[in-house]
């Protein structure tokens, strides 16, 4: 029986989303959400999940399948009957995956940290015989993602990075996947239908139909541990160089700093798992006639994330199989926002089912 046995990082949301979508589409619900059915021979039913860190106290020692309904935890449960896994939530390494105002909140919101010892990350992937790490640290984790990419180095498995912290778009970093042999998914992970892909897609639009982009602003607010975690301003340095890039590379001529403004912009509580992204655009179409748009969009941010991340974690099995080491260009430039080189949405598409079909390699 092919399957991919997937390591993760970080049990929050996004991962809580991930682990009810693969039961639930296990389960035999129709393949509504999905962007691949199957990639390279794999389903989604082909995933199993074999090793999981984190460092929170309600989740650590735990089967997964309880510890992804522990608070903080917040985000939508579609798939609530889950079995027990058999996986127990193992203690991660804190470093700074933990900012300091994020233990001081209400329970329901904060961290609690485990009193326990980090286990040895390298020998747990290498016991379970994980085959990829999938990384859903807290934004602002650089020490942490950093240990985790050497981990998954260390024991040749191939990582996911959904988060703002630059692996596979860095180029020491992507060398030494590259020249170990081992493939790398990154970084900062699109959503499905989300705040960056409608902006990206809006402002290739105005690009192509010959419309002047004068000046743009995306905001964003959410009530999950995310948004919480991303009010401490110096952990989103690279969150908004990822948000924004992603936009900039769309257009011919990039917009002057002044011009753009795009990242998280505040915590409501009481959104919980649901983002709010409010997208204004002003330009100039035929005769120099000005106009402007205005967009607001609602999802459940969690849930948008997973359906994106299980592509790229049948792409990395996939690079696996076939001995590809390195940054998966084609597969990030299509569901990351700062891959290491940028296309078009379409042209990423296109990229990527070539890979699919091993027509490139990267």
């Amino acid at each position: 029986m092919r399957e991919i046995r997937l390591a993760i990082v970080g049990v929050g949301n996004c991962a809580s989303a991930l682990v009810q979508g693969l039961h639930y589409y296990r389960n035999g619900a129709a393949p509504i959400g999905l962007l691949h059915e199957e990639i390279g021979g794999y389903r989604l039913a082909d995933v199993r999940v074999v090793a999981a860190f984190d460092v929170d106290a309600r989740k650590v020692g735990r089967d997964l399948a309880e510890a992804i309904f522990a608070p903080p935890n917040c985000t939508t449960v579609f798939c609530s009957e889950i079995a027990t896994t058999g996986v127990t939530v193992q203690m991660g390494h804190v470093l700074d995956g933990v900012a300091r105002h994020m233990l001081e909140q209400p329970a329901d919101r904060s961290f609690r940290l485990a009193d326990a010892q980090p286990c040895d990350i390298v020998a747990e992937l290498k016991r379970t015989q994980a085959e990829v790490l999938i990384n859903y640290l807290p934004v602002g984790s650089q020490d942490a993602a950093q240990a985790y990419a050497r981990a998954a180095l260390d024991a040749g498995v191939a990582l996911v990075n959904c988060m703002p912290v630059f692996i596979a778009s860095h180029p020491e970093w992507s060398a030494e996947f590259k020249q170990r042999g081992v493939p790398v998914v990154g970084d900062d992970v699109k959503s499905q239908l989300g705040a960056t892909i409608t902006h990206r897609v809006l402002t290739r639009l105005f690009e192509e139909r010959g419309v002047k982009l004068d000046r743009t602003y995306q905001l964003n607010t959410g009530g999950n541990t995310d948004f919480l975690n991303m009010k401490e301003q110096s952990r989103l340095t690279n969150k908004r160089i990822s948000k924004t890039e992603a936009v900039q590379s769309q257009l011919t001529e990039p917009l002057a700093a002044e011009n753009i403004h795009i990242g998280p912009s505040d915590y409501v509580a009481w959104q919980k798992d649901n983002k709010v992204c409010f997208i204004r655009m002003e330009g100039r179409k035929f005769g120099d006639v000005p106009f402007n748009l205005e967009l607001r969009l609602s999802v459940e941010d969690s849930p948008n994330s997973a359906g994106v991340a299980i592509d790229a974690i049948r792409c990395a099995k996939l690079a696996l199989d076939r001995g590809i080491g390195g940054p998966l260009k084609s597969v990030s430039a299509y569901l990351m926002k700062h891959p290491p080189e940028q296309y078009s949405d379409h042209e990423a598409r296109e990229r990527l089912e070539a890979f699919i079909r091993g027509e490139r390699e990267d």
